[in-house]
């Protein structure tokens, strides 16, 4: 599973729980409040003033480390 803009907050970091220090260093704190139930990738940099394009691209690298089981 590619990651996008369009992705859900929430199904990321249910997904691929690896992805959390990417939003953290990314300044994007919310993975675990309510709008990330709904919100997509997109709105939620947008909402706090992240390149969005760049947190994809980092949040992929780190899903694509990991081994497929």
């Amino acid at each position: 599973m590619s990651i996008s803009k369009d992705t859900p907050i929430e199904e990321i970091v249910q997904n691929h729980p690896q992805t959390i220090r990417i939003f953290f260093s990314h300044g994007l704190m919310c993975v675990g409040c309510p709008a990330a139930r709904f919100e997509s990738l997109e709105q939620g940099a947008i909402a706090h003033g992240i390149d969005v394009d760049e947190l994809v691209k980092d949040l992929n690298a780190v899903v694509e480390e990991q081994p497929t089981s």
